[in-house]
């Protein structure tokens, strides 16, 4: 559906002044993406075309991801221009709004959220998650923010101020947290500060507001759910947020609904309903976006079969087998493709 989107692309170019690149992380239910290191080399391929041009939009919709990708594809994008700005049609959210902070101006439609940029680390020490015994594999995420609220509520609400208690309270969390990933949150909450300071301090220049929007975004708001609309962001954090006219705005809603309808955002994936009635189906699934007037497409998917089967569980005599029906996701292929 490229082909319908292309006209918006060349509206889209022709009122901001410059040259579009597109990036859509999908959150289809059950075929979630994120920002990931690996987007940087294909970013470099829709990049090489324009040489160095005056300014380059980023059409952005992501519910965020790794920290340092999202720096990296800001610094990746400014080495191709000389101002970067970010056009938000409705989420660019954690890694995203990091992104979004590196731009020089960012255009939110009445629909678009920023949000925290508290990072949650996810790796093989964290905690084993309850809630899936069945695999010894999942783990609980890590908020930066949980654990600094944490130890907040000891000293404050507990009223836990002496060094032998305070010690008490961070070896009973060891016990729970694994001290290397203790260590590895505190590591990532230093280092999402130092690469926000670096990138707002493309757009503002008062170091004092700088601070005080880090630390809202990785600290004040209190959750990493809190949405930020575009009225709170210019208003209350300062940030160079521009409203987009009537024009502008139409261009950008139709352009995402089109987007929204090819990579099916609001549709789960469920193995269910593309069953159907069947026994086998094959799907494919577009989960993300690279779109470039000039390179064409950069699309990551899923194909692969589902199967229903039928599998007796044995019982003790006389009992007959149990019926149980299960549903195996045959993935086939993985990963990137281009399309011109």
């Amino acid at each position: 559906m490229r082909a319908n989107r292309l006209e918006n692309y060349k509206k889209l170019e022709e009122l901001r002044g410059s040259k579009l690149l597109v990036y859509v992380t999908g959150d289809k239910p059950g075929m979630e993406t994120q920002i990931h290191p690996e987007i940087l080399d294909y970013f470099v391929d829709h990049l090489d075309p324009l040489q160095k041009v005056d300014k380059i939009s980023l059409f952005l919709y992501t519910r965020g991801g790794n920290t340092l990708a999202a720096w990296s594809l800001v610094n990746l994008i400014r080495q191709f221009c000389n101002e970067f700005e970010v056009i938000i049609p409705s989420k660019a959210q954690s890694s995203g709004t990091l992104i979004s902070i590196g731009a020089n101006t960012v255009v939110m439609t009445k629909q678009a959220t920023l949000g925290p940029i508290d990072p949650s680390l996810n790796g093989p020490l964290n905690p084993q998650n309850p809630q899936v015994p069945q695999n010894p594999a999942a783990r609980i995420p890590v908020s930066v923010e949980s654990l600094k609220g944490y130890i907040e509520l000891a000293k404050e609400d507990l009223s836990i101020s002496n060094e032998n208690e305070l010690t008490k309270v961070l070896l009973s969390l060891s016990e729970k947290v694994h001290p290397l990933v203790l260590g590895d949150v505190y590591r990532s909450r230093t280092q999402i500060q130092m690469l926000a300071r670096k990138l707002l301090s493309k757009q503002l220049k008062d170091k004092d507001r700088i601070e005080e929007i880090i630390t809202f975004l990785t600290s004040d708001s209190g959750s990493h759910d809190y949405t930020i609309y575009r009225k709170e962001a210019k208003e209350e954090l300062g940030l160079n947020i521009e409203k987009p006219d009537d024009e502008l705005y139409n261009i950008i809603k139709d352009t995402f609904d089109n987007i929204k309808e090819e990579l099916e955002l609001m549709k789960p994936f469920d193995p269910n309903l593309i069953l159907g009635v069947n026994q086998t189906a094959t799907y494919t699934c577009r989960r993300v976006l690279i779109e470039s007037i000039e390179a064409g497409t950069d699309v990551f998917l899923s194909e692969g079969e589902i199967v229903k089967q039928q599998q007796q569980i044995p019982q003790q005599p006389p009992l007959p087998p149990l019926q149980r029906t299960i549903i195996d996701d045959n993935r086939s292929f993985e990963g990137w493709r281009h399309e011109d």
